[in-house]
């Protein structure tokens, strides 16, 4: 599920700094092509850093597996018998009795033995294994999704309601995201929601009262 957890990030990211930019932009009293053109770098920029960002991450989470698989076929081979006790000895501190816990070490040992090490020993299996590019291609079309939803308020809206249209839209966006990552993850809907959309509100209340600032000074 490593991919849904970059997808959320890079959505939430996506819809939180970009509609900040063009918040603060706006705020600083540019004007509409500014601000589509900040928010335009800001998606294109921002996509290609969480793309580099989660792959380098997970690719050392990967990296880090295969490290461990490596020592774990090598103590296999060195001492058969020990790895036998000690995956043994962990279905033990599972809830299995002596006996049937030997008989499942050595029907699944007999199968394959580092598959059950890396599984039950590691916690590595194939459906949670780190994998580099499908982490960083999903971080990056989640930003650029999220970052686009903002950006498509800021475009269609009247100039006079581009920075109130922006905000609630950004706040609907992410109290939707929020409550589905939640539900996702089986958390309560609404605290999941109201706590993406307490943070994403800060984040833009913040550039968006810089912009003025600076847009009061020039």
């Amino acid at each position: 599920m490593g991919w849904l957890r970059a997808a959320v990030l890079g959505a939430n990211d996506g819809i939180v700094s970009t509609a900040s930019l063009v918040l603060g932009v706006a705020a600083a009293n540019s004007g509409r092509s500014e601000i589509l053109l900040a928010g335009a770098a800001g998606l294109v920029a921002g996509a290609m850093s969480m793309a580099a960002g989660e792959y380098v991450s997970v690719h050392s989470q990967a990296d880090i597996e295969s490290a461990e698989l490596a020592r774990e076929r090598a103590e296999l081979a060195a001492d058969p018998a020990g790895e036998h006790r000690e995956l043994a000895a962990i279905y033990v501190g599972r809830g299995l009795d002596p006996a049937l816990a030997k008989q499942v070490t050595d029907q699944l040992m007999a199968r394959d033995a580092a598959g059950a090490h890396a599984r039950d020993e590691l916690g590595i299996t194939e459906t949670n294994a780190a994998r580099p590019l499908q982490a960083a291609a999903a971080s990056a079309a989640s930003f650029a999704l999220g970052a686009a939803l903002p950006l498509g308020v800021a475009a269609l809206a009247p100039t006079s309601l581009l920075l109130a249209s922006v905000a609630s839209a950004a706040l609907v966006f992410l109290a939707t995201l929020g409550a589905v990552a939640a539900r996702t993850g089986g958390a309560p809907v609404a605290r999941g929601a109201l706590r993406v959309t307490f943070w994403g509100a800060l984040a833009m209340a913040a550039t968006a009262g810089l912009g003025a600032l600076v847009g009061a000074s020039l």
